[in-house]
């Protein structure tokens, strides 16, 4: 059974930093991708980074306008794990944070669609105060 278990939310003030970790068990995603999206109350879910490995410890990320140049998404492919250090965190930035992952490869890239993804953490809530 594929699991994919988010950790690392919480409350933070405006300009502070967060990392998220997604934990991915069950099966190993080393050549899919995977990827971030976070929901905000009343909004749609949207994305908000991405990545996938191209062997060994090299991978390609991609990221939404909103959050490129404050956003890392990087990972652990022995670990299964993926993460998102937040910086500079801003109160637009609140929302319910949910990892995917891809259960078979594509050529297609960059992966910005939720319907591209086939497993999906529970969600980890980030609040950031202004």
């Amino acid at each position: 059974q594929v699991q994919l278990v988010e950790s690392g939310g919480g409350l933070v003030q405006a300009g502070g930093s967060l990392r998220l970790s997604c934990a991915a068990s069950g099966r190993t995603f080393s050549r899919n991708a995977m990827g971030w999206f976070r929901q905000a109350p009343g909004k749609a879910r949207e994305f908000v980074a991405t990545i996938r490995w191209n062997g060994g410890d090299t991978y390609y990320a991609d990221y939404a306008d909103s959050v490129k140049g404050r956003f890392t998404i990087s990972g652990d492919n022995a670990k299964n794990t993926v993460y998102l250090q937040m910086n500079s965190l801003k109160p637009e930035d609140t929302a319910v944070y949910y990892c995917a992952a891809r259960g078979s490869s594509t050529p297609v890239w960059p992966l910005r669609v939720g319907a591209q993804y086939d497993y999906w953490g529970q969600g980890t809530e980030v609040t950031v105060s202004s």
